[in-house]
This record gives structure tokens, C-alpha cells and sequence, in this order.
């Protein structure tokens, strides 16, 4: 069947983007774009999301008109992600619409409306255009400083530039499984890190909390983080021996002894199965019908870095259930007080993490507001490293992260 002159047109715009997109530049995006609706009777901005998720930072000369997350239609179709309607500040219409990269939400993109109709087929288009733009939002924020500036909102640390450098993207999904992970405080992180992997129907997960608050405990990490996955490379699949090697690596450091808390753990999305090792750290919790059902204990082995002769302990076995949430963390979430000392604690995660259940929250929008939680119940500023990562093991849990309305 011929296509329509309105498909055709739009086929002009996105072959616009690919062509342009091989020799533009990160900071040329919104230029790029804009110049390729503009034939089809549309305007384009694109807004990337800074690491905090509290602001979006126009790409382009406008970098200074940064948008709020809460309390915003753009943070509104982020947060939700659904393409929302809106007036911008000359009242003319807009549509926002969720710009993700994969499925990780990479910020939103403000379409200009003009004369055009707000229809099916005009959402449909701007999705597609949508998501192509997130791909290349981030394939060229690796070398690009400038878009980085912008993502980062602010200056990094030392330990927090070389640590998120090293993570992989905040949100994976496929027709089985998402995952999802939160890392704060994003500017001054220093021995937290989580790690994912995805080998067929298994899915490797990791979180790690280094000794310190400092660059000694970020490069801990990185060896870790390293280690785990060097073994992973070379073929292993046995937890024990995967720590084993990051024990290794975390001892070769020269000067004062270092170790690294870590949870580490195997999902196969086929079968629900889920093989995990505690080193030193807290246990994860499964969540079954919107409520936390236990916490996943094994025996426990020391943190990676310390060694005592004999056999390491055996690794927790955990058969998961179609619709399970299973939420890793550090105990920088459990610990943060407030300003009377009352710690967040566990009684406060496990109530959060309920009520998001019960909302029907995506993982990373569930995350996000955690982590709002815990930084509002330390007033902004939290004292120790915080990390989280929420696996759902559920057929078409990916769906809640796109668009309603968008077609297919």
C-alpha cells in the first residue's frame, strides 16, 4: 500500500535526522531537529534531563531556560510518560513528549504545535521522532563535555565523574523484565555503584557500597565494578568465584586496607529464578501483590576485600513469581536522618515501596520519587551514598514507561 503524503512527509523529517544527526554536533540537536518539523508545520526544542532529575536543560542557546521536573507539564509527561499537551509562555500549544533512549528517560522533547491538529497520527510521528533523538542525545553525550555540563547541572566530584562514567544506562527493559537504578547523591557519590548485564534470558545484577566517602572509596568501586564483570566476561556464572575476583582486585591496592559491601545476583527472565550473594550487605526485598513479602537473606560472606580461609558460604536461591519486584539497595537509604536523627529506616522504605506498588508506578518514576523521599527526609542534603535498583520480573511491566496514545 502507497504511503500517504503525510507519512511521506514525515519520512523527509526523520531522514533529516539521520542524515544530519552523522555529522551534527551534541549541542546542534535541538537546531537539527527543529529544522526538520519545520517543513511539516511544526517547531522543536529538546530538553535533556540533569542527573538529580529535578531539572530539564534546554539543548542549545536556550541551556539557560531550565525547565522543573515537579510541578511542570514537561515533568509531568517525563514522569509518567505520556505525551501531554501545554501552552508555552506565549500561550501558543505545545505537545511534551517523553524522549527516552531505549527505555532509559533521557528528558523530553516540546513540540510547537502551530496550526496543526493534535491527533493519533501527529503522536505517533512525534514518538518515533522522539525516540530517535534519544538515541542520539546519547550516543554523542559520550564525547561531548558541553552536553555533559548540561546533564550534570552542576560540578561532579572527582570519585562521582570517574563512577558514573563507569555505570551502565539508569533503565533497561525488554517484554520481560525492567531494571531500573537511582544513585545520590549524583554530585558527590563516592564508594556507591550499582551494575546490570543482560546475557540472553540472564540478567546479572549488582550494588556496591564502598569504605569511605572519598576519591580511595570511588576507585574501590571502580576495581570491584571491574572485577565483577571481568569474570562475567570470561565465562563465569558462579557468584562465589565472581566475588572471589573482586576480592582480589579490591586487595591489590597499595596503602590502607579498603573493602567493598556488594550484593550480587543472577536473574533468569525465563524462569524466574534468582541466584544471589550477600557480601556484607543488606538484603534485598521482594515485593508480591503490592506488599513486601520477606526480605531475601542467604549466609552471609564477608565484604569484597576481606577473606578468611574456608569454603566460601552458599548462594541464596530465590524462585520468583510473574508480577515480583525485587529492590536492591545500599544502606545509605535505611540510615539518612533527619534532622532529630531519626533514621529513613526500613519500616519507611518498605511503606514507600508499597504505596508505589499499589500506584502502579513505573520502576524508574518509583525510584526517582524514593529518591526524592530520602533526600527530603535529610533536607536536600544526604550524608552517606544511597543507591537503589528495582527489578520487575512481569510481562509488559515496560509498558507503563510509554505512551498510551502514541500508535504503533
Amino acid at each position: 500500500m502507497a504511503a500517504s503524503d503525510g507519512d511521506a512527509a514525515w519520512a523527509h523529517v526523520l531522514a533529516h535526522v539521520v542524515d544530519g544527526g552523522h555529522l551534527a554536533r551534541g549541542e546542534d540537536l535541538t537546531t537539527l531537529v527543529d529544522d526538520a518539523v519545520r517543513p511539516v508545520g511544526l517547531t522543536a526544542q529538546v530538553l535533556v534531563v540533569d542527573l538529580a532529575q529535578r531539572m530539564f536543560v534546554p539543548i542549545g542557546d536556550a541551556a539557560d531556560q531550565q525547565v522543573r521536573v515537579v510541578g511542570t507539564m514537561a515533568g509531568r509527561a517525563y514522569q509518567l510518560g505520556e505525551i501531554l499537551p501545554g501552552l508555552d509562555d506565549a500561550g501558543a500549544r505545545v505537545l511534551w513528549v517523553p524522549v527516552l533512549d531505549g527505555t532509559d528517560r533521557a528528558g523530553v522533547m516540546r513540540i510547537g504545535l502551530g496550526d496543526r491538529d493534535d491527533d493519533a497520527d501527529l503522536r505517533r510521528w512525534v514518538w518515533i521522532l522522539a525516540g530517535l533523538t534519544g538515541h542520539l542525545l546519547m550516543t554523542k553525550i559520550v564525547y561531548s563535555d558541553r552536553l555533559r555540563r548540561w546533564r550534570s547541572n552542576g560540578p561532579l566530584s572527582l570519585a562521582s565523574e570517574l563512577l558514573w562514567q563507569m555505570l551502565p544506562p539508569r533503565t533497561f527493559a525488554t517484554d520481560r523484565v525492567v531494571v531500573a537504578a537511582l544513585l545520590e547523591p549524583h554530585d558527590r557519590v563516592a564508594g556507591d555503584a550499582y551494575d546490570y548485564n543482560v546475557d540472553g534470558d540472564v540478567i546479572d545484577l549488582a550494588v556496591f557500597d564502598a569504605l569511605g566517602h572519598d576519591l580511595r572509596a570511588g576507585l574501590t568501586t571502580a576495581l570491584a565494578i571491574t572485577a565483577v564483570r571481568n569474570a562475567r566476561r570470561d565465562g563465569e556464572t558462579d557468584l562465589r568465584a565472581i566475588a572471589a575476583r573482586a576480592d582480589e582486585a579490591v586487595l591489590s591496592q597499595a596503602g590502607p586496607h579498603q573493602f567493598a559491601t556488594a550484593v550480587l545476583a543472577r536473574l533468569d527472565t525465563a524462569t524466574g529464578v534468582l541466584e544471589f550473594l550477600l557480601a556484607g550487605h543488606p538484603a534485598p526485598l521482594l515485593v508480591r501483590d503490592g506488599r513486601v513479602v520477606k526480605q531475601l537473606a542467604s549466609a552471609p560472606r564477608l565484604p569484597l576485600g576481606l577473606t578468611i580461609p574456608g569454603p566460601p558460604p552458599a548462594v541464596g536461591r530465590e524462585q520468583l513469581e510473574p508480577g515480583d519486584r525485587l529492590l536492591l539497595y545500599s544502606d545509605g537509604i535505611v540510615e539518612a536522618r533527619d534532622v532529630d536523627g531519626a533514621f529513613f529506616g526500613e519500616d519507611r522504605l518498605v511503606e514507600f515501596t508499597e504505596h508505589a506498588a499499589a500506584d502502579h508506578l513505573s520502576a524508574p518514576e518509583t525510584l526517582r520519587r524514593l529518591g526524592a523521599a530520602v533526600l527530603a527526609h535529610q533536607d536536600g542534603r544526604l550524608q552517606d551514598d544511597a543507591t537503589l535498583v528495582l527489578v520487575d520480573w512481569a510481562t509488559g511491566a515496560h509498558l507503563s514507561m510509554f505512551p498510551t496514545d502514541a500508535g504503533g
